[in-house]
């Protein structure tokens, strides 16, 4: 299975994520715990991509793309903004940044997510779960 999508980078689009996600899982039947840490990953991830990524500009677009193979589901999250150092997230849960909102989302998805991927310039992360 393949699907793409494309969104304007509005917050209110995170609805569409959510209803791309319903769907995956009414086809796969995937279970709730799975379909959770899906859920919460990839919304985390696109909304880094609206809110940080093309800085809620909606003329800038957010690509969603699903792939599942060999009992994977890929899920590539990508935007059209200038891209961040993915090596360099403040750790949200050491002391001094447990106040600070940054680098929870990215936080998360390393958590939820089987693995984590980012390409060189941190527009894109790509999310594998194991199905």
């Amino acid at each position: 299975m393949e699907k793409k999508i494309v969104i304007e980078s509005k917050l209110e689009n995170i609805c569409v994520i959510e209803k791309l996600i319903d769907e995956i899982s009414d086809e796969i039947k995937l279970s709730s715990d799975i379909y959770g840490k899906i859920l919460i990953a990839t919304i985390e991830a696109v909304n880094n991509s609206i809110v940080h990524g093309n800085k809620l500009d909606s003329t800038k677009k957010v690509f969603v793309e699903v792939v599942i193979e060999n009992s994977e589901l890929h899920i590539a999250i990508s935007d059209q903004g200038k891209g961040f150092d993915y090596t360099n997230v403040p750790d949200p849960t050491i002391p001094e940044n447990i106040e600070n909102i940054s680098g929870r989302g990215v936080f998360l998805m390393k958590k939820l997510a089987d693995n984590l991927i980012f390409n060189d310039t941190g527009t894109q992360v790509e999310l594998i779960f194991k199905i």
